[in-house]
């Protein structure tokens, strides 16, 4: 299934969400299953159905990184699920020393500098990556997709990165 044509918006990375969200509300009031509790059982569940589909193309969508795996699969490549280990000497280095200064958080005399400073850390290579993603995608050809791919793969580890530092967060506030 297309989420793009679904929602009637063009297939591409930089999406305007608030077009998005009321292109979503639109179908939802059109398919929701009580618009068709009085139609025969199997309106009502393909009613069900198509709005179950219209929830998880929302879901992607709204995402960056599922829309972006979404673009990418439309194009042919499915990276979705996939399991895949870096050569990238320099990420790998930068993940390592991340995950060191997480682990020494709850160590320091002040946590809360630390932990500002991961954020801002994350969220400067996160925007970064972003938009080389979107650069890349917005380059139809198989090279810019794989080097899309890749970028997807490293803003999976910053955005895990995000919720673990969020969790150690929380439990340094309880």
């Amino acid at each position: 299934m297309n989420y793009f044509q679904l929602f009637n918006l063009p297939a591409t990375f930089e999406l305007d969400l608030t077009e998005l969200g009321s292109r979503y509300l639109q179908l939802q009031r059109r398919f929701h299953p009580d618009q068709h509790s009085a139609g025969s059982e199997r309106d009502r569940l393909l009613a069900v159905q198509q709005t179950a589909n219209i929830n998880d193309a929302y879901y992607s969508l709204k995402q960056p990184l599922l829309r972006a795996e979404h673009l990418l699969a439309l194009r042919g490549l499915k990276i979705s699920h996939e399991q895949r280990s870096f050569t990238d000497p320099v990420f790998l280095m930068q993940q390592m020393e991340l995950r060191e200064q997480l682990a020494e958080i709850s160590q320091s005399a002040d946590p809360d500098a630390i932990i500002n400073s991961i954020e801002r850390e994350l969220q400067q290579q996160k925007n970064q990556l972003l938009q080389q993603l979107a650069n890349a995608l917005e380059t139809k050809s198989a090279e810019q997709d794989q080097l899309a791919a890749d970028l997807i793969r490293k803003l999976k580890f910053f955005f895990k990165l995000q919720s673990e530092l969020e969790l150690i967060e929380q439990q340094l506030q309880d």
